[in-house]
Order: structure tokens, then sequence, then C-alpha cells
């Protein structure tokens, strides 16, 4: 599960990075303790434009015959195993995916009666992307873009933090990730590579990430903990979430 992560790159950086018309209003700031509903960047792709659209949606998606926004905050994540089926999530899956970028994702893990905050970024700094959703709720007021990340079963080093993972895309999976055939879900879908996955961080982080209310770069600095190797066999796996 994804229930926490960090996204502080720039309008300017992102739309450049994936060559993308910026749409976003001015109205991104770098958020290092994202949460569910919270106001996101993502990359789609727009009819309107005609290609790549930076935008910013709020996290938890909102299926268009949703009747209220109450149940958005149960939306964040959609399950690769299931996103091609599941009546909340195949539309968005089969015409409306996007990408999410982020610095890197928060894990909890309770050892000795307390919690252990980790944050999984790229060791080099590069940014992360997620295989995300989007998906347009028309209420009563303006229409309302929202978007959730796809899961995967946990890989590797990771799975001593959490059971589930980010669907992580590297660069060359962009692109059909975006607009490729959705008759393919296995590929689309498919695990990132064993060289990908030990590109990524699992960096031992400070408490203040548990309360919403914290910002800024000192959420993500490292902290002394023992290393993942020396957790118990079957450690007890805990998010906020």
């Amino acid at each position: 599960m994804c229930g926490r992560y960090a996204t502080t790159r720039s309008a300017a950086d992102l739309s450049a990075l994936f060559e993308a018309y910026d749409d976003s209003g001015d109205r991104l700031v770098p958020d290092y303790n994202v949460a569910p509903t919270d106001p996101v960047p993502i990359v789609r792709i727009s009819e309107r434009v005609g290609g790549s659209v930076l935008s910013v949606a709020r996290w938890g998606l909102l299926p268009s015959w949703a009747k209220d926004t109450r149940g958005a905050a149960r939306m964040i994540n959609a399950r690769a195993e299931t996103v091609a089926t599941t009546r909340a999530y195949a539309q968005s899956f089969a015409r409306r995916r996007c990408l999410v970028p982020a610095d890197g994702w928060y894990e909890w893990v309770r050892r000795d009666g307390a919690k252990q905050a980790y944050f999984m970024t790229p060791r080099d700094g590069e940014v992360l992307v997620f295989a995300g959703l989007w998906s347009v709720w028309r209420g009563a007021g303006d229409p309302l873009l929202s978007c959730s990340v796809v899961t995967m079963a946990a890989l590797g080093e990771l799975a001593l933090v959490h059971d589930r993972m980010p669907l992580v895309l590297p660069r060359h999976r962009w692109s059909d990730w975006l607009s490729g055939d959705d008759a393919d879900p296995a590929g689309l879908l498919a695990a990132p590579s064993a060289q990908a996955l030990a590109a990524i961080e699992v960096r031992p982080v400070g408490r203040g990430v548990g309360d919403v209310r914290n910002d800024g770069p000192e959420l993500v600095a490292r902290v002394p903990a023992p290393p993942l190797g020396a957790l118990p066999e079957d450690p007890v796996l805990s998010t906020l979430f």
C-alpha cells in the first residue's frame, strides 16, 4: 500500500521532464507529506491538447458514477491484480492511465512496540514515477480531476517494509502506460526489473512524517536505525492507513 508520499518538483521541471503542456495553473507546491485527498501532479494524455498534459488531481479516485466525494480517501490505491476488472477502476485502466511523479513513498514497520518510518526513494535522486489512473467526477460544482496509484506485491528488499508497493515505471515504459493497448494488461502491469528495484533506497526517517500537518525536507532526512536485515523473520508490518 502507498498511503503517504513526497512530490516536490516544480511544474516547470515536470513539464520539461515529461515534455507535457503545463495545465497546473500555478497550483503545484512542494509537498513532502502527501496524504489522501491532497492535490498532486499527474501526467496524462489530453485529447483537447493533443498530447501529454501536466495536471493537478485530487489523490483518491472518484469514478464518474460516484454519488459524492466521501469515498475518495479509500480509493488512493488500485491493486494491479484486479485493476482491469474492478468496477471502480476498470474504465480508467482501459482509457485513462496517468503517470504520478514522486520523490519517494513512506511505509512504517512496527518493532519493539513502536513504528519506524521508511522512505523509499531513488538512490540517484531522479524522479520516481508511479503507474496511475485518473477520472473526472462531475458533481454540483466544477468537474473534479482525481487519481489513484496502482500497487503490486512488494519485491526484494521492499518486501521487508510492506507487502505492497507502487507499480514503479522506468522511463522506457512511460509512453506505453499512457497510451498503450489495454488488451495486454499483463504487459502494462509487469513488475519492475531487479535492476530498477535495486536502484531504490530504503531510508529510515524520523517520526515527523506520521503527522500530516508536518511538511519540509527534514521529513526525508536519514535517521539512525537498525538495518532491515535485523528485523525478525516475520515482522509485523504496518502503515497509518
